[in-house]
């Protein structure tokens, strides 16, 4: 096992590890998400639902859990899920200085005033919270990130949420400036996200809102928009390639699934980005009052470092020991990019896995064909990825239905031998 904090989060602070730069002809979006990658805050919230993630990964408190950090979110989940261990990596030193923020809020501040940072989006004494009780406690890249940053907490109304800020959260702000102002959708919004009934929610977006938001997935299917939701030119292909009507058709079918079949009394994906927060019963479990105390108890058990996964598994030290494998879906960007590096983490994950460890990622296309050359040594002999995978397509399948974001095309689980 890797040298754990017993009282505190250990950020590892080193700089970003450089992000291949693009091919002769990449096009214009795809260097612009190259670049918006490797010097911003891209994810100011986790955009996968945890609740797939516990009923899929059936966590334990004898488990190490290994996951994206992305915005911190469903790693301080899985150790309310009772994870005994939970590394969060990240290529990207802000996603993890938003991570450690979080940690610092959670052990420093009262709950009223953690609710008012990262479930308002905003507080009038963001920078007096900062200085006083949560800059003492950071990395120094956190630190520099967060002294000139901080001020993302501390505007004034709906439109100067942090939830708006980050590039995913910019788009968020410009679809929704659209859908008020230039479509005049405020009050159906509003009444969508206070409909008693999912009866009600549903007649609320079939009869006022389904084909008007038709303009917003297409502005939001445009190349420049998906970089800034932090979605790359390869996964833009994989949707492409395999989802009937593309992408405009992926986030138009999600709008269904998302305001027409599932409840959103408990979606607090889609209420911050409608209306720039959380409240106290529609938030991530970790922002709940009621599990404060014990998510506090819990941040010993948390690891963050700025690395790759593959760096974090094969690094110096003892072997990770890793039983649970959230990837999230950057293998979508591997696959097509680096087939190379794709193999060489897989290796990494299979050597490094306890033995029947579970691995959970997320696709933007229907199915992972970039995984089917990748090979593999195992006791000693090289065999097919797809072949020493056992996956669980049906569990898997029934879970993707019951996802409250709905922006992937597909969800997966596999075991290792």
């Amino acid at each position: 096992m890797p040298s754990y904090p017993s009282t505190d989060v250990t950020p590892v602070a080193a700089p970003s590890p450089a992000l291949p730069a693009p091919r002769a002809g990449t096009p214009l979006a795809g260097r612009m998400f190259t670049a918006l990658h490797d010097r911003k805050l891209v994810y100011n919230a986790c955009w996968e639902d945890p609740a797939l993630d516990r009923a899929a990964l059936g966590i334990r408190p004898d488990d190490h859990v290994l996951v994206i950090t992305s915005g911190g979110c469903n790693a301080l989940d899985y150790l309310l899920a009772g994870a005994g261990r939970v590394t969060a990596v990240d290529v990207n030193p802000r996603q993890n200085a938003l991570l450690e923020l979080k940690a610092a809020g959670i052990r420093r501040l009262t709950h009223g005033e953690f609710f008012e940072l990262f479930g308002t989006g905003r507080s009038v004494r963001a920078h007096e919270m900062y200085r006083d009780a949560l800059r003492p406690d950071l990395s120094p890249f956190a630190r520099r990130y967060w002294d000139g940053y901080i001020e993302a907490f501390a505007g004034r109304g709906w439109r100067n949420s942090f939830y708006y800020r980050g590039t995913s959260g910019l788009l968020a702000k410009g679809l929704m400036l659209f859908l008020r102002r230039f479509q005049g959708l405020g009050p159906d919004l509003e009444e969508l996200l206070a409909a008693p009934t999912l009866a009600r929610q549903r007649y609320v977006y079939e009869s006022r809102l389904r084909d008007r938001l038709w303009s917003a997935a297409r502005l939001g299917a445009q190349p420049l928009a998906l970089s800034f939701a932090g979605v790359p030119p390869q996964q833009r292909r994989e949707i492409t390639e395999e989802y009937p009507g593309g992408t405009v058709q992926l986030i138009h079918d999600g709008f269904d699934a998302i305001f027409g079949r599932l409840p959103l009394a408990d979606n607090y994906f889609w209420r911050a980005y409608i209306t720039g927060s959380y409240t106290p019963a529609c938030c991530p479990e970790y922002l709940k009052a009621a599990h404060f105390d014990r998510l506090r108890d819990a941040l010993p058990r948390l690891d963050v470092r700025t690395t790759t996964v593959t760096g974090f598994l094969t690094g110096a030290g003892p072997r990770p020991d890793v039983s649970k494998f959230v990837l999230l879906d950057h293998m979508d960007w591997m696959g097509w990019r680096d087939q190379a590096a794709l193999a060489e983490e897989w290796q990494a994950i299979v050597d490094a896995a306890r033995p029947g460890a579970r691995v959970i990622y997320r696709s933007a296309g229907l199915r992972t064909r970039y995984l089917d050359p990748v090979s593999v040594v195992h006791q000693g002999r090289t065999r097919r990825l797809t072949e020493l995978l056992h996956r669980h397509p049906e569990l898997a399948a029934r879970l993707h239905e019951q996802d409250r974001v709905h922006t992937y095309g597909s969800f997966h689980i596999a075991d290792l031998p």
